[in-house]
C-alpha cells in the first residue's frame, strides 16, 4: 500500500475559491448563489451577524459540508476530487468547537497535526519534531506540553488547538472564531500570530471573527456577510462605512481612524443619539 499521489492543478486562479454555492443543513437553506475568491497570501477575515452563514461557509471551504449545488475549488480542482489526506496537506482547519480525546496530553494532541504527513514507509521524523516544537513555541504553549488537555482553561485549550493546526504546516489555514474564550490580550496575541503567518511566507489565512474592529485592524481582505450572502468584500479601508455596518448589523455608527493603525474603527451610536434621531 502506497501513499496517494497529489492531484495535479488544471486551472489558474487563487488557491481557494467557491462558485455558486448552495449550502443546507437538512432542508434548511443557509446560503444560495454564494461565490467568493480568497486572495492568495492574504489574511482574509469573514465577518457578519450571528447565523449569517460565516461558519457554514468555512466548513464548506474545508470540505466538511458538501454543497447542495456549486463547487469549492482548491488549487485548480474541485475539492471533492482530492483524497482526504491530500486535502489535509493543503488546508488546515481550526473549527469553532473541538473535543480532545480523554487523557491526551498537549504534546500528543499537537502531534496529531502531523498525521497528513505520515506515509506508509515513513512514520515520525525529525521534521515532525521540529514542526511540533515550532507550533508550541509560536502559540506560547510549550510549558503546557506535558499537561492533560482536559485540565486546561478554555483559553489555554484554544491556543493548544491552534498549535495543532500550525503543526499541520499547510499553505492554507482556516480558523473559525480562534479568539473564543480568550481575554483581550490573548485575542491580540492570536491575531498578531495570524498576521505574522501571512506576512512571513507563502501562506493564506482565513478567519471567521465576531470582533469587527479587530477584523478591520488585521485583515488584508475583508468579507462581510448577511443572511447567507456576501454584502461586500475588499480592503477594510475601502469597504467599511457607516452604510455597510447599518446594512449588515442594523447598527447606526460612526467610522473613525484607529489611532494605532489608521484602520477603520466602528463607534456605535449612543442610545440617546439614536432616540434623538427618531424624534426629529
Amino acid at each position: 500500500m502506497t501513499d496517494v499521489q497529489t492531484v495535479p492543478e488544471t486551472q489558474p486562479g487563487n488557491r481557494l475559491r467557491a462558485h455558486d454555492l448552495s449550502l443546507k443543513y437538512g432542508e434548511r437553506v443557509v446560503a444560495e448563489n454564494l461565490s467568493i475568491d480568497i486572495p492568495d497570501n492574504s489574511l482574509t477575515m469573514i465577518v457578519g451577524p450571528n447565523a449569517c452563514g460565516k461558519s457554514t461557509l468555512l466548513r464548506s471551504l474545508a470540505r466538511l459540508l458538501p454543497p447542495d449545488r456549486g463547487s469549492v475549488v482548491l488549487d485548480g480542482q474541485d475539492i471533492s476530487r482530492y483524497p482526504s489526506k491530500e486535502v489535509a496537506r493543503r488546508l488546515g482547519l481550526l473549527p469553532q468547537t473541538s473535543i480532545a480525546p480523554d487523557g491526551i496530553t498537549v504534546a500528543d494532541l499537537v502531534a496529531r497535526g502531523r498525521f497528513p504527513h505520515q506515509k506508509f514507509l515513513r512514520q515520525w521524523s525529525t521534521d515532525d519534531d521540529v514542526a511540533v516544537k515550532a507550533a508550541l513555541d509560536r502559540t506560547n504553549t510549550t510549558e503546557l506540553a506535558s499537561r492533560f488537555v482536559d485540565e486546561l482553561s478554555g483559553g489555554q485549550r484554544q491556543r493548544v488547538w491552534l498549535a495543532m493546526a500550525l503543526a499541520q504546516e499547510t499553505p492554507l489555514l482556516l480558523l473559525d472564531e480562534p479568539t473564543t474564550y480568550l481575554d483581550i490580550a490573548h485575542q491580540v496575541e492570536v491575531l498578531d500570530l495570524c498576521a505574522e503567518l501571512q506576512e512571513s511566507g507563502d501562506r493564506t489565512v482565513v478567519v471567521v471573527l465576531h470582533e469587527l474592529n479587530l477584523a478591520a485592524r488585521y485583515a488584508t481582505h475583508l468579507i462581510a456577510m448577511r443572511a447567507g450572502q456576501v454584502v461586500a468584500q475588499g480592503n477594510p479601508k475601502e469597504i467599511v462605512t457607516p452604510e455597510l455596518i447599518e446594512n449588515v448589523y442594523q447598527l447606526r455608527c460612526s467610522i473613525i481612524d484607529d489611532p494605532e493603525t489608521g484602520t477603520p474603527l466602528v463607534v456605535p451610536a449612543a442610545r440617546r443619539s439614536v432616540d434623538r434621531v427618531r424624534q426629529s
